[in-house]
């Protein structure tokens, strides 16, 4: 069965965002490449100034089956950084004290808080909100509300 990761542009902070989400769960990154590091090639155009410095894909390791990667939009390579409401990663929580933790760490300077951690019809704790770096998150825990 095929993974399914959460894959996460920028424009420009992705390194700092990375540092942020590292942080929040307490893991390494697997790497992380700059468009600076693409060797150059005799047929093609140099990088875009805009690109030096930027990341162009890096990882951080949320558990044994789940990854959260990320890059920056490069205006050079023809691409736009568009941000939107139509995608939200969902950490769907095993206890309590994981939901408060994550809520915690990741609503840290948010932007948008559409729904502070608290009990609904559908969960014993659930939140939603766009983080800092105008990720948008839902952090979700059943417990003994568990749908049929």
């Amino acid at each position: 069965m095929a993974k399914v990761h959460a894959y996460l542009n920028f424009n420009g902070d992705c390194n700092q965002a990375f540092d942020f989400y590292q942080k929040v769960f307490n893991s390494e990154r697997s790497g992380t490449y700059f468009y600076d590091d693409i060797p150059a090639e005799p047929n093609q155009p140099p990088l875009p100034e805009d690109a030096k410095g930027k990341v162009m894909h890096t990882a951080v390791k949320i558990n044994n089956e789940t990854m959260l990667m990320g890059s920056d939009v490069v205006e050079g390579f023809g691409h736009a950084l568009t941000n939107g409401n139509s995608t939200y990663i969902m950490l769907d929580v095993e206890s309590p004290e994981e939901a408060k933790q994550y809520y915690d760490a990741l609503s840290e300077g948010a932007r948008v808080m559409e729904m502070e951690l608290g009990e609904t019809f559908f969960a014993e704790l659930y939140s939603s909100f766009q983080d800092k770096f105008g990720i948008n998150w839902m952090i979700h825990f059943e417990g003994n509300k568990k749908m049929g």
